[in-house]
Formats: structure tokens, C-alpha cells, sequence
């Protein structure tokens, strides 16, 4: 075998690793939305979006 072969597939694994991760977040991001969405829509809040009253942000 050749360095090529290594070098190329350390690219390939390297490659497949980091479209793995981002594939990942951004599944776990559409999820995330989707929890939230179901949280807001049975009347709870998120604490941020509630502003006492002369508070300032």
C-alpha cells in the first residue's frame, strides 16, 4: 500500500466524522424546535420572553 491510500482515507474518515457531527447538531436542533414548539403551544413559556414591568434588557 501506498501513502496515498493512507492519506486518503484519513481524509475520508476525517470527512465522514465532521459531516456526521454537523448531521447530528443540526437533527438535534430541528428536535429541539419541535419540543419547544409543543412546550409553547401547551402554555408554557420560556422565562425570557417574560419581562417584568420597568425592566430593561
Amino acid at each position: 500500500m501506498s501513502h496515498t491510500f493512507y492519506i486518503t482515507a484519513s481524509y475520508l474518515i476525517t470527512f465522514g466524522l465532521i459531516a456526521f457531527a454537523v448531521l447530528w447538531t443540526w437533527l438535534d436542533g430541528r428536535a429541539r424546535q419541535k419540543e419547544l414548539k409543543a412546550l409553547e403551544a401547551a402554555g408554557i413559556r420560556r422565562r425570557s420572553s417574560v419581562k417584568p414591568d420597568g425592566a430593561q434588557r
